[in-house]
């Protein structure tokens, strides 16, 4: 067995990426189908060294690189000259710290040292997380709805989109609606999606927190109840922290509620599946804490008989949920009939994607199973594209 390497540095790397027909705004919030423009957009690249050699890479494909990467320097400098392979102590030290900068940092370290020690190991991440299958059932997640002619601006294009994606074998769809939160739009939309695909694929509803009131929530979680959604996700502007607003919803309407994707801990993420506020758990690796965290988090879902519902898509959310029993579906997601798939980064060699038609056959996709995350990145064209690099040393 190698000598466990210490940590010899890290480097966060700042640079752009555009995609076409696709525009956000400079911090990352937003990103939306506008046909003809491509915007610049910024992202994060961590690369963690070992002083054997090995070295474990993290490339979020989400926006927000700034607030992500200012985290992890703050985190990451307290751990140079550390174990590699300590990933449990590493989290803690980082959970300690996160009182000055908030718990965003600790995603992209803590993937990048699983990184590492699969490739320190020889062995794919999710066997050295227990292992449980190489195959992950699929849902399409769509882009928010939009205004332009000939994209996701009407419940009939909705629909359109639900046929496409369960042609494609896609066993489930999910709408994020429209960011007005207007009660008759979203009706409409969930009404006329149910119509055309309901009970041929699985149908879920995120309203992303834009329904203003808890009584258009309930008004829409009855919506739901009609048409038979798998579950209703982040229901209403209380931001997803409302412990008691949800068991009130919860007790106005009988489809399953998920919320937790704006809770950014192990603990209060399990107060509100104990209070009854959600039926399922949710995790994000780079925002909750990495696969430590989210691990953590499935864990103590299954204790309670619960299942966890990874957020987002990626190689690390493949990796995670492939060592899952209680995880039901991969979130393929931003997807959009007319653009790729905003997540989906211009820097994969090798084959991996997570565009629409990343999905195969049997409604899945497959896990990559090379030492590490199994895949590689581009990094000539990440540094082609370069805007700053922050060594910590």
């Amino acid at each position: 067995m190698p000598t466990s390497p210490l940590i010899e540095r890290i480097e966060l790397t700042l640079f752009e990426i555009e995609q076409p027909n696709i525009s956000a705004d400079p911090s990352g919030f937003g990103i939306s189908y506008t046909p003809g423009q491509s915007t610049p957009q910024i992202r994060l690249a961590v690369r963690i060294f070992g002083d054997s050699g090995v070295v474990g890479e993290y490339v979020p494909g989400r926006g927000r690189a700034k607030v992500i990467a200012s985290a992890s320097a703050a985190l990451g400098a307290r751990l140079i000259g550390q174990p590699a392979l300590q990933r449990e102590k590493h989290y803690t030290t980082m959970r300690r710290l996160t009182k000055h900068v908030g718990e965003v940092g600790i995603g992209a370290i803590d993937i990048a040292l699983w990184d590492l020690a699969g490739k320190h190991h020889g062995a794919p991440v999710y066997e050295l997380l227990g292992g449980h299958r190489t195959r992950l059932p699929a849902y399409a997640s769509t882009l928010h709805g939009d205004r332009q002619p000939d994209g996701l601006s009407s419940p009939e294009a909705y629909a359109d989109f639900a046929e496409q994606c369960l042609e494609l074998g896609y066993p489930a769809f999910k709408m994020h609606g429209w960011s007005a939160g207007n009660v008759e739009e979203e009706a409409a939309m969930l009404r006329a999606v149910a119509k055309r695909v309901g009970g041929k694929m699985r149908i879920m509803y995120d309203s992303s927190c834009h329904l203003h009131t808890l009584a258009d929530a309930i008004l829409i979680g009855k919506v739901c109840d009609e048409c038979d959604l798998y579950w209703y996700e982040d229901p209403y502007a209380d931001g997803g922290l409302s412990i008691r607003g949800h068991q009130v919803l919860k007790q106005a309407v009988k489809t399953p509620i998920l919320i937790g994707e704006h809770v950014r801990n192990l603990e209060t993420s399990t107060d509100m599946l104990v209070s009854g506020a959600t039926d399922f758990a949710r995790g994000d690796p780079d925002y909750d804490g990495g696969l430590t965290g989210c691990y953590k988090l499935a864990h103590a879902a299954e204790g309670l008989g619960m299942d966890m519902e990874v957020h987002s898509c990626g190689p690390a959310m493949r990796h995670l949920m492939a060592a899952l029993r209680n995880s039901n579906y991969y979130e393929v997601n931003l997807i959009h009939p007319k653009c790729g798939n905003a997540w989906n980064l211009p820097i994969y060699e090798g084959g991996y994607s997570d565009e629409l038609e990343c999905v195969e056959a049997d409604g899945c996709v497959p896990v990559p199973d090379g030492p590490g995350f199994g895949m590689h990145y581009d990094w000539a064209r990440i540094e082609a594209s370069k805007l700053e690099t922050m060594v910590l040393a």
